[in-house]
């Protein structure tokens, strides 16, 4: 009787070990061609006290003489950092890029961060307070600003308070009204799983009539059939195990309790703040209809997790002095990762040089 309790502890054991042996938490340097750290690049960790709050950032670029660039992820509360590891990088050619981690969430979760602080109005201005340490840090007057999803919530908003701070606003699969969004995602996904008929999903759905999607629970089932349906974080990624837990688990530049806290620090955000609820129950088309710098959407045609119809019609409405919407034929929710050489392009010859030539829609 005693063998199976041995044999699920020496599991565990290796288990552990593995995870250790993956997990040492130094950033990972850029190399030349002689296996030598590359002349001018930077690769580093560090926590900066943003509005009294020490918070975690990665600053990764070859050449850190480039413009900067400051990335919100998405979630709330999911630092993308953590999976970008997995995907070809394009960013780190052209900027130098601060991953930064939001209040609360990865690197910058901890367990004495007050609740009362964990508003969308508090992450608008720590991105102004992170946006401000990264100017005088590399002598810039103006930086990039770039956001994906969630993120985006909070860095259109940003970008149309400061505006004297930022080259371009570069939005990818922006909010628009989320709980629209939502609507339109229940009904695909109701459509399309009745034709292929999968009675089972459809009979989970059965519990959450369209009026009453917006609760914790309806998010946590919606998960599965959005990936099976290729509407979800990537348009082939079918599990988020494989497509999201294991590659944050095997990601090097973390320790192992800062991997823990990446999870501790998406439900933070997610149940005990409450932030995405908040975040659906706004429509931003009405919050910010003007941004008086560049700007630039990046939508994936399969996207659902925000819909690329409402993100496009929001694009027309808005007013900028140039614009630029570029459609991902072959993306869902995370262009920057499923089409990286067409970012590489739209960056280099649109964003960086301030035109929309390459834009469908301007």
């Amino acid at each position: 009787m005693l063998i199976i309790p041995i044999v699920l502890l020496v599991c565990a054991i290796i288990l552990v070990g593995l995870l250790l042996a993956y997990s040492p938490g130094k950033p990972e340097p850029f190399l030349n061609d002689n296996g030598r750290m590359l002349s001018g690049s930077i690769s580093e960790k560090i926590h900066v006290n943003i509005n009294g709050v020490e918070q975690g950032m990665f600053i990764k670029g070859k050449d850190k003489t480039k413009p900067v660039l400051l990335f919100l992820h998405g979630g709330p509360g999911m630092p993308e950092y953590a999976i970008s590891r997995k995907y070809p990088i394009v960013l780190e050619n052209y900027f130098t890029v601060c991953w930064w981690e939001q209040r609360g969430a990865g690197l910058s979760y901890g367990s004495d961060i007050s609740y009362e602080t964990m508003t969308f109005e508090q992450l608008i201005s720590d991105t102004l307070g992170v946006t401000d340490y990264l100017r005088k840090r590399f002598g810039q007057e103006k930086i990039y600003l770039m956001a994906h999803s969630g993120g985006s919530f909070t860095g259109i908003q940003a970008a149309s308070r400061a505006p004297e701070l930022y080259h371009a606003y570069i939005a990818v699969s922006q909010i628009s009204n989320q709980l629209e969004s939502e609507k339109l995602a229940y009904k695909y996904m109701i459509k399309q799983l009745t034709r292929l008929g999968e009675k089972r999903i459809l009979h989970k759905f059965e519990k959450y009539p369209i009026t009453e999607i917006n609760t914790p629970s309806y998010y946590v089932m919606r998960d599965a059939p959005m990936h099976k349906l290729g509407i979800g974080t990537t348009h082939k990624m079918k599990s988020v195990i494989s497509g999201v837990f294991l590659p944050v688990m095997l990601n090097k530049e973390y320790t192992l309790s800062e991997k823990i806290n990446i999870w501790r620090g998406k439900f933070f955000t997610t149940k005990t703040a409450n932030l995405w609820s908040k975040l659906v129950a706004t429509d931003l088309t009405k919050k910010v209809q003007k941004l008086d710098i560049p700007v630039y959407f990046c939508v994936g045609r399969y996207d659902y997790t925000v819909s690329y119809t409402l993100a496009k019609d929001y694009f027309e409405k808005l007013q900028a002095p140039i614009k630029g919407f570029y459609t991902f034929e072959q993306s869902a929710h995370s262009p920057l990762f499923e089409e990286p050489e067409k970012m590489q392009q739209i960056l280099q010859e649109d964003v960086l040089a301030g035109v929309n030539n390459l834009a469908e829609i301007k």
